[in-house]
């Protein structure tokens, strides 16, 4: 079975998040290990961007983590807590916040990518312009690349789509060119 078919499942393909029946989606909970069913979550639209787009933020759609937080599925905790991290400064966020128990483990995964952490100790990305660059963003390459391990070389111009991020250092991105999963440094890329 397809992770996405067993995501419908678990949720009664409903957004985990939200309950949106529409135009639904996995979404993979970064950090990840295994890349199995236990690290995704199925998300709407609307969820999906603005996690990915701090910036398209309504707080009043994420009243829904009133009832979402307490779902026994550990991904949608992890996104339930960042979620509401991000808006704490709201109020009500804040006391739900107060009131999720998660486990030592669940609470490291959730603030693995820098939500919640005060923002000089967050991890920021930049390209070579110092353009913040965010997960599912796209860029550029701004010079021929080699890639390790291979013969294979990434072309100046070339366009890498829905980058994501590397939560531990903020010279490292990650992206498919010619299909293969690479690591590219920030300081060669420029935002598109």
């Amino acid at each position: 079975m397809s992770l996405e078919r067993d995501l419908h499942k678990r949720s009664g393909s409903k957004c985990e998040l939200c309950s949106n029946t529409e135009n639904l989606t996995v979404y993979e909970v970064a950090p990840q290990k295994n890349g199995g069913l236990e690290e995704r979550v199925l998300v709407c639209g609307t969820c999906l961007e603005q996690i990915e787009n701090p910036d398209a933020m309504d707080a009043n759609h994420w009243r829904c983590l009133n009832d979402s937080m307490w779902s026994e599925q550990i991904p949608v905790q992890v996104v339930a807590w960042r979620m509401l991290s991000r808006l704490r400064g709201l109020g009500w966020p804040q006391d739900l916040l107060d009131m999720l128990y998660l486990e030592e483990e669940v609470l490291e995964w959730a603030k693995a990518t820098g939500e919640g952490a005060p923002a000089e100790d967050q991890i920021i990305h930049r390209d070579s312009n110092g353009v913040v660059i965010e997960a599912g963003d796209s860029v550029v390459l701004i010079k021929d690349l080699p890639v390790k391990g291979s013969s294979m070389v990434a072309k100046r111009g070339t366009a890498v789509r829905r980058v994501s991020l590397d939560h531990e250092n903020a010279e490292y991105i990650e992206g498919k060119v010619d299909g293969q999963q690479i690591v590219i440094l920030t300081k060669y890329v420029k935002k598109l």
